[in-house]
């Protein structure tokens, strides 16, 4: 594992700074391919922060066209636009051969984030994990050269796993923005009140519904562990976000589902050391 540096590049530094896990994962990759994990990284944040900075709908979707914009100048092999992201992406995608559907894919799904509809069941929220989570994973494990079928599924199975820990994780952040992503049936069936959720109050309640939520998450990360063979071990950094889900879904299950625990914010401790062995074992 190389060594984080002061002079990362400014996509290393937005990566490190909003999206420390998978900073942490990319330091396990090799070092000719880690500028490109952070390009990708880095246009993942620009995008996925679009619904927090924007004041209406259509300004979001003028942003999220910016993005869609750069990406046809990149595949066609236009002048891309003057922005400290897009530049880097343009060179990663160049190198890498990325798919572009991967990309349509993030941006579409991020159009639809400014609907505050929570999702209807849990298969509607399983749909949203995939389309806000496999398509990085995939364009990662492009990027680390693991371009066959197989290591595609088990990137899709593992960025669904990984986007369904962080929703559970992030219910308090949801709420204070008054956006529900759990299950509204769910909530329903457990009589989990969305009132309560929006008061930040921690009811009863709501645990088995975040519970739900993240037995499936524990589902479809076991789904892609099972095809690990299928990954070659230069490409493990792009999986190996799996393993901090395990760790966050394990400090959410010894608070009992209660995703307002302070512990279950916290960072893991040893979160550094548990990627060290997983990326040893060739595991994730």
């Amino acid at each position: 594992m190389a060594k984080a540096t002061p002079d990362l590049s400014y996509c290393g530094r937005e990566v490190r700074k909003y999206d420390n896990d998978r900073f942490l994962t990319c330091l396990f990759a090799p070092a000719e391919r880690r500028e490109s994990l952070f390009a990708l990284y880095a246009f993942n944040l620009e995008i996925a922060k679009t619904r927090e900075v924007v004041t209406e709908p259509v300004l979001g979707q003028m942003r999220l066209q910016f993005w869609r914009d750069g990406l046809d100048k990149i595949y066609e092999g236009g002048a891309v636009p003057k922005h400290a992201v897009m530049e880097p992406l343009a060179a990663a995608v160049r190198e890498g051969g990325l798919s572009r559907p991967l990309f349509d894919r993030l941006i579409d799904a991020r159009e639809a984030d400014l609907d505050d509809t929570p999702p209807a069941n849990l298969s509607c929220l399983v749909n949203y994990a995939e389309v806000t989570g496999a398509p990085l994973v995939q364009l990662a494990l492009e990027i680390l050269g693991a371009k066959g079928a197989e290591a595609m599924e088990a990137g899709r199975q593992a960025g669904i796993g990984y986007a369904l820990a962080g929703i559970a994780r992030a219910v308090p952040f949801h709420a204070r923005q008054h956006r529900q992503l759990l299950p509204s049936d769910r909530m329903a069936a457990h009589g989990a009140k969305q009132g309560d959720l929006f008061e930040l109050r921690s009811t009863p309640e709501l645990r088995p519904v975040v519970r739900e939520v993240a037995q499936a998450a524990r589902d479809h990360l076991a789904k892609a562990r099972a095809m690990r063979r299928s990954v070659p071990r230069a490409a493990l950094a792009a999986l190996l976000p799996a393993v901090l889900a395990g760790l966050h879904l394990d400090a959410l299950a010894r608070e009992d589902n209660d995703p307002f625990a302070a512990r279950v914010l916290m960072s893991h401790p040893l979160r550094h050391a548990k990627l060290a062995w997983a990326a040893l074992r060739g595991r994730f």
